[in-house]
């Protein structure tokens, strides 16, 4: 049986080997498609990681409290509106929720900072010390403020808000006037990457210009009514908010949606206009992992209709063959040969292009990453804008299951599409091939 498969092969390669130009262009179809499935997935593999990755820095075990202006057909329309998430709310979830391991509240407004001659506005954030972990801050100077801290005038100051307000000097220990409030800085931030707006609710968060101070000091020194002068005079608009945000972290990721709907029960039954909002960073990992599923799937059947037009094309070939090969096939046949083992040599040819072509795409495939980090670093060099921002980060990742599956569906072309080629000369009477010239 060995043998007589051994020889089988060995006849199938030379028939090859006598046609070597449309051997190989049989095969490349083979090959484009089978690259293409490796290559399209593990670009999808990429850009999925990459976006699950911004949603796992907003922690999985997160449950994001937001604060929301009311529209004016929920009561919005005073001239002072009150509104939004508060203290009160804040201590409840913190006696009602015993699957918390951290809650951190936090305030913030848009706020003009002065150091001399020189104005920024940038974003005054009160919030506790435990903000500095939660965000995956990192002090290059100075420190973060602690609990001996609360109600004092100290601020930390982000990368970019200290640049521009310090661009010469050391910032620790100067001083900044914030409206009429003057504060001593203690600690400047890390640049820290901005994360990318995810989905319909949650927003981009750029800590480029911020400055931090404790929560209870922001209570203090600016309180929760703010008062916009609106055109010109003496009108006034205003709006009082206790917190912006109310960031909860659950012990067990199981426990998050348990935890999202007891807070939803809190909120809607101690407000009575729609001023807050609930985000679930798990389910949008859930969302991100189906968009990926739909987007294999997408990349796969154009990927597979690149090897279908390749099986065409090998089908086109091996009929050619057989027509070329009919006295080969009635000698055969006028010798013993039975149609099995005609069909049999046949789809060794088939199999043999499939497999070399799928074998070769397979390889090339495996090396997407540096071929596609080559690429970019040559278009970047000539010209580097041509390439958007998503395509200057990404970086290709290679799934086990599309190289197993391109192999597979390569083979399984073979297969398909030698099957015809096969039987039509196996069907084939010793006698008329015999007489073909």
């Amino acid at each position: 049986m060995k043998g007589a498969l051994s020889q089988t092969i060995h006849l199938g390669l030379k028939s090859l080997m006598l046609q070597k130009m449309r051997s190989a262009l049989a095969a490349l179809g083979i090959f484009i498609g089978t690259t293409t499935v490796i290559w399209l997935v593990a670009m999808g593999e990429g850009v999925s990681y990459q976006a699950q990755q911004q949603i796992m820095e907003l922690g999985a075990r997160n449950i994001i409290v937001r604060t929301l202006e009311p529209s004016a057909e929920d009561g919005g329309a005073e001239r002072v509106k009150v509104y939004g998430l508060t203290r009160a709310d804040f201590r409840r979830m913190l006696t009602n929720l015993p699957t918390l391991e951290r809650a951190v509240p936090m305030r913030e407004l848009q706020r003009q900072f002065m150091v001399g001659d020189r104005i920024l506005d940038a974003k005054l954030v009160g919030c506790t010390t435990d903000y500095f972990e939660l965000n995956r801050l990192a002090i290059a100077r100075g420190r973060w403020f602690n609990e001996q801290d609360d109600g004092e005038n100290v601020i930390v100051l982000a990368d970019g808000t200290a640049r521009r307000l310090f661009p010469y000097e050391n910032p620790i220990g100067k001083r900044i006037r914030i409206e009429s409030d003057v504060y001593r800085v203690i600690g400047q931030t890390q640049p820290r990457t901005p994360t990318a707006a995810i989905g319909g609710s949650m927003e981009a968060r750029d800590y480029t210009y911020d400055a931090y101070i404790p929560l209870t000091t922001f209570r203090h020194r600016v309180g929760d009514q703010i008062m916009t002068r609106v055109g010109e005079g003496f009108n006034f608009k205003g709006e009082i908010v206790e917190l912006t945000q109310i960031t909860l972290t659950v012990r067990d990721m199981d426990e998050v949606d348990q935890t999202a709907e007891i807070v939803e029960h809190l909120l809607a039954k101690y407000h009575d206009q729609e001023d807050y909002a609930v985000v679930v960073p798990k389910e949008l990992l859930r969302q991100a992992a189906r968009t990926r599923a739909m987007f294999n799937v997408l990349l796969v059947i154009i990927a597979g209709i690149s090897l279908l037009v390749g099986g065409i094309g090998i089908m086109n070939i091996m009929l050619a063959t057989v027509t070329e090969r009919t006295r080969e096939i009635g000698i055969r046949r006028a010798l013993g040969a039975k149609r099995s083992d005609i069909i049999q040599q046949f789809l060794t040819e088939t199999l043999v292009l499939t497999g070399g072509g799928g074998l070769l795409g397979v390889a090339c495939g495996l090396l997407c990453g540096p071929i596609f980090r080559a690429i970019r670093g040559t278009i970047s060099y000539v010209s580097p804008e041509l390439l958007p921002p998503i395509v200057q980060t990404i970086e290709p990742r290679i799934a086990l299951w599309s190289v197993l599956l391109s192999v597979f569906i390569s083979l399984g072309v073979g297969l398909l599409f030698g099957m015809y080629p096969a039987r039509r000369a196996a069907m084939m009477h010793p006698i008329e091939a015999l007489r073909h010239e």
